[in-house]
Parts: structure tokens; C-alpha cells; sequence
């Protein structure tokens, strides 16, 4: 039987099993390093928790099983999972990669791949061909959509085509909509990305990060490089992530409503310049959102008058918490040029128009009232 995704979320596939024979409802945390044999040739199918463990095994059906995928690799946090992705490939390969990407993915491009001889090809792949960056050493595609923090939204089928026609994989970071709203496996991408600490954990108290794949080949490279590196998960933080799944589509859903309400209150703000969602028909990326999602999600990026009146909202919101990072329950705002972008190259900043103007907005599941009364606030004390 085929589960709904609500259930998936509780359940998984419903044939994930279980390690032992307690009945436990929760499945339990394994915490332990190492595992005895019963004897020689005589293995319980775990040998040593930097291979793998039941509680991180578990968490790992969950997610391929959410984003249909042949497997899933938990990792320790989500930069842990994309330096490990960057393993695939070899000195002289080159990658093509969306201008506007989460800063972190950026300054690991810059400062570690390319060191390691990886050459990288950008642009806004939501406009431009992406064909006209491919050369006999591309071995590879990376997007976000929406990207991080301006909200492009790329057509994945599209690009999809276009990388298999040239024998290229597609990956794709979905940490902004999670599988709860997009699937980017179905429309045609090899590998997914998470960071596991936004959405899929939820309460922003771990860190985590997934690769998941529809390829047998790409998962066997990926679980040597995973053994090797050491760069797995530990069995209390997968516990953890799979108890924030149990409620990702109530999360996201009471999220997204909030988010729907408060662009609708930002948009009548006259001290705010451009709001930027998916969810907004002016949106250049609407109607293929609409296409490849069944939700806009809940980051909200709006530019305001001036840079002294986003100091005084991150300044004054009492509510709304000035933090770094995305994805939980609790609403947060995000500086990105001092904080998620602040090692990105001033040049390419301002070709992406992140300026000290932009804020970025992780709307959670407060009463939206309540988060509408705390913006009102901050802009009506304004006294520019």
C-alpha cells in the first residue's frame, strides 16, 4: 500500500521495520559506536557507526522515501553533505552552478573546490541558457529553487532535459520547499540536496544534512565517500530529525498560510520597495513554480527604503528573532549581507541585488497576528 505524504511523514514507507523486538513507538536511538559479531562471517549487518547505524538507517528510508529516491544519506549538517557531493568529482571537472546560491555553498565553490581543481560556470539560471555554459568538461548542474535569498525560481524539468542530453546530473538544493512541496527527483533530477536543520528537523536545535538519489550507481559512490569521510550523522541528532518529520507537512502548510498573510501585509507597507515570493503572480518564476510545486513555501525576502530603516527593524522586532538559519517554527529574520552571504564576493552581491537594503523572512507557525502586530511595530516606531 501506497501512503499519502502526511502519513509518510509519520510512518515512512511503512516498511522501514524495526531493529528490535520492543514495540517501541519511538523508534530508538543506537547509541553506539561499534557492534559485535556473533562470529566469524556471522554479521548483524552493522559493523562500526561511521559506516552505519540503525537510528541514522532509519532516518535515511524516511527521507528516500519522502523524495523518492533510491537512497538517502544523513550527514552532519548540510554543507557537511555538499562538500561530500563535490567528492564525485575530479581535478579539471567543471560545474555550472545558479549566481544566487546560499553563501555557504559559495565560499566552499570558491575557497575549497576550486582548490581542488573544480571549476565552476554561473548565471541566473532562471533566465539564462544554460546550454551556452556547457563545455567538454562539464560534468554537473547545481541549482536552488527558489534560490537563496532572491527567490529564482529555475524550471528543474527543463534543466533536466538539458543535462541528460549532455550526459550531465542534476542537482538540486530543496531545502526551501522541502518534500512536502517539491519533488525535484520526479521532474528529473539525479540528486537532491537538504539541509536537514531547516525544514525537515524544524525546531532549530540540531544540525543535519541529506543527499538523496534516484540512481543505484551515483548511492554506491556516495556510501563509499560517506564511509570514508566520516561525515555521518549521529544517531541522537537522526533521532531528533525524525521526530521533527513527524510533523513537516503540519509545519509547512500552518507556515506557508502565515507567509501568504504577511506578503499581503508587506505589499501595503510603503517604506518596503519589492517584496520577493514565489507566490506572487508578478513573480517571473510563478507559473513554473505552480507547475513543479504544490506550495510557495515560507521565505520571504523584501527590500525596504533604506539600510538605516533594515538596521532599525533587525534593531526593534521583539518578536521575530534576528537569527541565522531557516526552517523552524520560531519566525526569523536574516541579514544576508553580514550574515548567510557575507564571505560572497561584493561584485557578485550586487549583480544579485543583495544589498544592505534586503531582508530575508522564515516565516514559522506563530499566530500570524501576532507577527503582523510585531512588523507593524518596527515600521511605525521608524522616525526616518
Amino acid at each position: 500500500m501506497e501512503y499519502n505524504f502526511l502519513t509518510k511523514c509519520v510512518h515512512g514507507s511503512g516498511r522501514e521495520g524495526s531493529c528490535d523486538e520492543s514495540g517501541a513507538v519511538s523508534f530508538p536511538i543506537y547509541q553506539s559506536a561499534t557492534y559485535a559479531h556473533r562470529g566469524l562471517g556471522k554479521s548483524t549487518g552493522y559493523d562500526y557507526s561511521r559506516l552505519q547505524n540503525p537510528t541514522r538507517e532509519q532516518l535515511e528510508k524516511v527521507v528516500a522515501c519522502l523524495e523518492h529516491g533510491v537512497d538517502a544519506l544523513a550527514f552532519s549538517s548540510g554543507m557537511a553533505a555538499i562538500a561530500t557531493l563535490m567528492e564525485l568529482f575530479r581535478p579539471g571537472d567543471h560545474i555550472i552552478a545558479e549566481n544566487d546560491l546560499y553563501g555557504g555553498s559559495i565560499r566552499l565553490f570558491d575557497h575549497v573546490s576550486s582548490k581542488n581543481g573544480i571549476r565552476f560556470g554561473r548565471t541566473d539560471l532562471s533566465s539564462a541558457s544554460v546550454e551556452a555554459l556547457i563545455t567538454p568538461d562539464t560534468r554537473a548542474i547545481f541549482i536552488e529553487t527558489p534560490t537563496n535569498p532572491m527567490m529564482h525560481v529555475i524550471d528543474i524539468e527543463k534543466t533536466a532535459e538539458i543535462a541528460h542530453k549532455h550526459n550531465l546530473l542534476l542537482i538540486v538544493d530543496n531545502t526551501f520547499l522541502s518534500p512536502c512541496f517539491q519533488n525535484p527527483l520526479l521532474l528529473g533530477a539525479d540528486i537532491v540536496v537538504h539541509s536537514g536543520t531547516k525544514y525537515l528537523g524544524g525546531h532549530n536545535d540540531t544540525l543535519a544534512g541529506f543527499l538523496v538519489t534516484a540512481s543505484e550507481d551515483v548511492a554506491e559512490k556516495l556510501r563509499f565517500l560517506i564511509k570514508t569521510n566520516g561525515t555521518g550523522l549521529a544517531p541522537f541528532d537522526c533521532w531528533l530529525i525524525l521526530r521533527g518529520i513527524k510533523t513537516l507537512s503540519l509545519r509547512m502548510e500552518k507556515a506557508q498560510e502565515n507567509a501568504c498573510a504577511i506578503v499581503n501585509w508587506l505589499q501595503k507597507e510603503k517604506k518596503i520597495c519589492k517584496v520577493y515570493y514565489p507566490g506572487l503572480p508578478e513573480n517571473p518564476g510563478y507559473e513554473i513554480c505552480k507547475k513543479q510545486a504544490s506550495g510557495f513555501g515560507c521565505m520571504v525576502t523584501f527590500e525596504v527604503e533604506s539600510q538605516e530603516l533594515a538596521a532599525h527593524i533587525l534593531d526593534n522586532l521583539k518578536l521575530i528573532q534576528f537569527a541565522e538559519s531557516l526552517g523552524g517554527v520560531e519566525s526569523l529574520i536574516t541579514y544576508p549581507i553580514t550574515q548567510t552571504h557575507a564571505d560572497v564576493p561584493r561584485g557578485m552581491l550586487t549583480a544579485n541585488g543583495i544589498t544592505d537594503k534586503i531582508l530575508r523572512l522564515s516565516v514559522g507557525i506563530e499566530d500570524v497576528r501576532d507577527l503582523i502586530a510585531d512588523l507593524d511595530q518596527v515600521f511605525a516606531s521608524y522616525p526616518g
